[in-house]
């Protein structure tokens, strides 16, 4: 259905957490979203950054201009996730609606509605070759689509509560998922079957995302941690501490040199991966940090925010930290 939102503020904020001296850019603001900001993602030539909100829509933005180019509307309840495809010409979403889109990112039109999941579609990933479509819901199941017919490949099923995030291996091999019932599952997509069951966050599992190399994956919870796992043997390498809410986001920077970690204690925290380091906190936002999302280049870190503001950060990275 076609909807016009009445908007309030969405916020694209720059900040420069890699700056030798540590300055901050001012932040600059967008209107939009009426509701909290539950996805961000940029598109593959960084060219474009797409937001999801619990306002029913997606919004693509020219990050050129800092303009909106176009609002996306089909869907009927909350949209919790929003992704491009590796080769950018496609968009996914995730929405209350129990139905997963696949939207033609150039022209804004549904190229199909994925249908299947029997209750609110929390995550969606595309494979890196683009044929597959993985998608988790709160009705405790991860599904495996077909990109060029729609059609449902595969159902992986053992989560006992909803599963709220997923995940490609950067080799396209694993899908990891994370659930409520507080473990994250490491699936071997070529045989769909479990390779791990990684088990020790004491809360709701939130957010997962593998480093560039495949070798770690990341995992964000309402215990307030991030652990950091071996995806070869399963076992937890680090576990992050700081924070003072759950953590609903994680995201590795591309040349794997940072994980970024966003929180409903309003801060997002910058860490080194390799030795557990907080290099920084970094503050501004008045609302709980619902998702974070790094360019392909690595020079901005993008963070969506819930409230009655339902802002958008932009903070511009000029060095990876060593």
């Amino acid at each position: 259905m076609n909807r016009v939102c009445r908007l309030s503020s969405l916020t694209l904020v720059v900040f420069a957490p890699a700056l030798c001296r540590g300055a901050e850019a001012e932040p600059q603001t967008l209107k939009g979203h009426r509701g909290s900001v539950m996805a961000v993602a940029f598109s593959p030539d960084g060219k474009v950054l797409a937001s999801s909100s619990r306002d029913k829509t997606i919004r693509l933005w020219d990050l050129a201009t800092g303009g909106l180019k176009r609002t996306l509307t089909e869907h009927t309840a909350d949209v919790y996730d929003v992704t491009f495809s590796p080769k950018g010409n496609l968009l996914a979403s995730a929405s209350a609606d129990k139905t997963i889109r696949l939207w033609d990112a150039r022209s804004g039109k549904v190229v199909r509605t994925l249908e299947g999941h029997s209750d609110i579609v929390r995550s969606v990933a595309f494979s890196p070759d683009q044929k597959a479509l993985a998608s988790a819901s709160v009705d405790r199941t991860v599904r495996l689509w077909d990109v060029e017919t729609g059609k449902l490949k595969q159902t992986l099923e053992g989560h006992t509560k909803r599963v709220k995030s997923i995940a490609y291996s950067p080799d396209g091999n694993i899908l990891a998922s994370a659930s409520s019932d507080q473990t994250v599952r490491l699936w071997d997509v070529r045989t769909d079957k479990l390779i791990h069951v990684l088990e020790g966050h004491t809360g709701d599992l939130e957010c997962v995302a593998f480093s560039p190399d495949g070798k770690q994956l990341a995992s964000s919870s309402h215990d307030t941690t991030i652990r950091l796992w071996d995806v070869e043997t399963g076992k937890v390498g680090r576990t992050l501490e700081g924070h003072r809410a759950e953590v609903d986001s994680v995201t590795f920077s591309p040349d794997g040199n940072t994980l970024a970690s966003g929180c409903k204690d309003l801060s997002i925290k910058l860490w080194d991966p390799q030795t557990g380091a907080l290099r920084r906190t970094l503050t501004g936002p008045k609302n709980r940090l619902e998702s974070l999302a790094f360019s392909p280049d690595g020079k901005t870190l993008a963070s969506g925010s819930g409230g009655p503001e339902s802002l958008i950060w932009l903070w511009p990275i000029t060095n990876s930290p060593k």
